[in-house]
């Protein structure tokens, strides 16, 4: 018997007994449906999560002034006066794997313009900040290299900062109250939403050249942090390194000693992020599995009743000519093709199960492609493990034996 014959008498005993099949078929479509969704919603948690640690700055590493002891009292980072900036400027000049760097410090004030007021941080930095931040503009531009120089009253302000001060009106070219001193306000930046990795809205924020703050808001000529970009993710932990030795030997910090500073590479949270999704991933994944498992059973069982039920026409075949081989691979093309349209099926109601989810509880779905895949071999290995038992005892029946069953 060649394989298309095989393959037709395999269709219409599966035919002959439609009810039977299609409920042989629902577990791997519940099971394979499930696993897709599953791996579907964990995959883009994991996108989401990643876009959202992104929008802080490409490939960038925060450095913040250490913790310092007040009166017995151990108070927590930026609380020290350790980091200046002659230390950004070596890190600019000594740290091959960093493209750029930006000094920061950082107050809240109350901002007003005409009848409206808004509170909120007000970010003392240089241009490079922005670059760093991968942060472009929706108008306006940024202040300058001289503004910082010239310590100027003009600021760039987030959208939350816009809509609430300028919800009918142009911003830029607008003059605001920070406190007591009038700002010119010269760019709105796009909005990038709420920081889960910093846990704050990001939008909601002035930024002003560093000097002016210092100067005319603060009083404090230290740095409450920096701001630096590498030149690849892959280099960010080289960056870090470097920066590290570097402020450890211009504090001159002994070795065993505390570091007076904190740098934190962007790249290690969304490397725990991803690791925690992956997680989650395959643990949902495995309750898919756990479905295709009970849908194997149920088409080995299923199987075993047909050998049963065919027994006579089994020992007829084997009679007229069929070879052992023969009458395993018809069981065994039974099982594989009752194994892969439940497979089928079960993608597509995987896929379905996907976009309904996000559209309507708002779930991240990444649909994977090699899910799907995996999902269409797995369905050809079930139908292949669980079926090849009862096929080889299909073969196996003595012919006499057989014969004489009713």
């Amino acid at each position: 018997m060649d394989f298309l014959s095989t393959l037709q008498i395999a269709m219409r005993a599966l035919l002959r007994n439609k009810t039977r099949s299609i409920l042989t078929m629902l577990g791997i479509i519940i099971g394979v449906g499930a696993v897709i969704a599953m791996i579907g919603i964990g995959q883009g948690a994991d996108q989401t999560v990643q876009k959202q640690i992104a929008t802080l700055g490409s490939n960038m590493l925060f450095i913040s002034s250490g913790s310092g002891n007040s009166g017995g009292l151990r108070v927590g980072n930026g609380s020290t006066k350790t980091l200046l900036e002659p230390d950004v400027a070596a890190i600019a000049r000594e740290c091959p794997a960093v493209v750029a760097v930006a000094p920061g410090t950082q107050t809240s004030a109350q901002l007003v313009y005409e009848g409206d007021n808004w509170g909120t941080r007000v970010v003392g930095t240089t241009p490079e900040y922005f670059d760093i931040r991968t942060w472009p503009f929706q108008s306006g531009t940024s202040f300058t290299r001289d503004d910082v120089t010239n310590a100027a009253n003009v600021a760039v302000i987030g959208e939350t900062v816009r809509k609430n001060l300028f919800a009918s009106t142009e911003a830029v070219g607008k003059k605001i109250r920070i406190g007591n001193l009038p700002f010119l306000v010269v760019g709105v930046l796009v909005a990038k939403g709420q920081s889960a990795a910093l846990s704050e809205d990001q939008d909601d924020t002035i930024i002003a050249p560093l000097t002016t703050v210092q100067k005319k808001m603060t009083g404090q000529p230290w740095l409450r942090f920096a701001m630096a970009s590498a030149r690849s993710r892959s280099s960010s932990y080289a960056a870090q390194q470097q920066i590290q030795a570097l402020l450890r030997d211009r504090h001159r910090i002994r070795p065993g000693q505390t570091d007076d500073f904190t740098v934190r590479n962007l790249a290690d949270i969304a490397d725990v992020a991803s690791e925690a999704s992956k997680v989650m991933t395959v643990l949902l994944g495995s309750i898919g599995g756990v479905s295709l498992f009970v849908g194997g059973l149920g088409i080995m069982n299923i199987m075993l009743v047909s050998v049963t039920e065919r027994t006579r026409e089994i020992g007829i075949r084997i009679a007229i000519g069929a070879t052992e081989g023969d009458v395993q691979r018809q069981f065994l093309i039974e099982a594989i093709a009752i194994s892969l349209l439940g497979g089928v099926i079960g993608i597509l109601t995987g896929v379905g199960a996907s976009f309904i989810i996000s559209s309507t509880a708002g779930w991240p779905v990444a649909v994977s492609t090699t899910a799907i895949l995996i999902a269409a071999l797995v369905s050809i290995a079930i139908g292949v493990f669980f079926g090849f038992y009862p096929a080889q005892k299909a073969a196996r029946l003595d012919p006499i034996e057989a014969l004489r069953y009713e």
